[in-house]
């Protein structure tokens, strides 16, 4: 897959192209990626995802815009990767930018710039200024300009029932599982291992405790899940809390620690990724560490039970 950052170094044969953020890539977007390379396919083209960065709601609305991203950029580029997208075009959104009309951006971008032949869009998409690039306005202007429509039907797009939205208010309320079924695979984030208390030694199940890089990305509510860790091309099973560690004296940042099962390692530095695939409790303030302990023990049969019994 290639990745453009400036529309002047663009060459790309017969460009079938679609228009989005794609925030997760969910299985409503997977539809449109597998009928762009589809269509590219038929005219020996090559699919085309014309792609934003920063996210459009950030840079409209920088004080207000509350948004986390379901994706960081790189996992967006990966997934998308996997999909068998051909090109990539990630460009610099601004306000200036935004204030382009549609009529402006078909004709200055996609066609004097890229060259499109095909159009892929889903029946309700919308863009430009005031919204107004509608599959009704791009099928007005496609004989003008050159090049065809593909529309991605009503029927095609509701089937899968999903979007973007639903799958942030899934994670935010922890069900980790119906956001994986709208994601097509588990709800993952990654980051360093980095130096924490170590109090986990000293009751028999240490901890690595992770940061997250990128802040606009949406953490799973507190509690405790079952996860898989994927690091040096190896996959664990853990049991990870997110969440302020109450039972040994709380904290005000919120943490995020996994116990990763069978492992040993110094993991200190070490980039993990981390695959979410089912709540197992609410973090909870017990009375003393041998609660926590009995608990602990708990969670981990819950979790060797759930990988053991689970096609993953």
């Amino acid at each position: 897959m290639r990745i453009y950052r400036d529309l002047d170094q663009v060459d790309i044969p017969f460009p079938v192209v679609t228009i989005g953020t794609f925030d997760g890539v969910h299985l409503g977007h997977q539809k449109i990626i597998d009928r762009l390379n589809h269509e590219a396919k038929l005219i020996g083209g090559e699919s085309t995802l014309f792609t934003f960065y920063p996210h459009p709601r950030m840079v409209i609305h920088p004080d207000s815009h509350g948004l986390k991203l379901l994706q960081t950029q790189e996992e967006k580029l990966d997934k998308l990767k996997r999909m068998g997208l051909k090109n990539i075009i990630l460009f610099p959104f601004t306000f200036e930018f935004s204030r382009l009309t549609a009529i402006e951006f078909v004709r200055d971008y996609l066609v004097n710039k890229l060259h499109v032949r095909k159009m892929v869009v889903g029946y309700d998409h919308q863009f430009g200024k005031n919204r107004e690039g509608t599959l009704e306005f791009l099928q007005k202007i496609s004989s003008t300009y050159n090049f065809d429509v593909i529309e991605i039907s009503a029927h095609d797009i509701e089937d899968v029932n999903v979007s973007s939205t639903k799958i942030r208010e899934s994670i935010i309320n922890g069900n980790v599982e119906r956001a994986a079924e709208y994601l097509g695979e588990p709800y993952s984030l990654s980051g360093e291992v980095v130096k924490g208390k170590s109090l986990g030694k000293t009751i028999g199940y240490p901890t690595a405790n992770i940061k997250v890089k990128n802040a606009e990305k949406l953490l799973p509510s507190k509690g405790v899940y079952a996860v898989i860790v994927c690091f040096e091309n190896k996959s664990y099973a853990g049991m990870m809390n997110i969440g302020f560690r109450p039972t040994v004296n709380g904290e005000n940042d919120l943490s995020l620690e996994v116990n990763i099962l069978d492992l040993k390692e110094d993991l200190y530095g070490k980039n993990l990724h981390i695959n979410f695939h089912s709540r197992l409790r609410d973090e909870q303030k017990f009375d003393g560490i041998d609660e926590l302990v009995e608990q602990l023990k708990k969670d981990e049969k819950a979790v060797r039970a759930f990988f053991t019994t689970s096609a993953l």
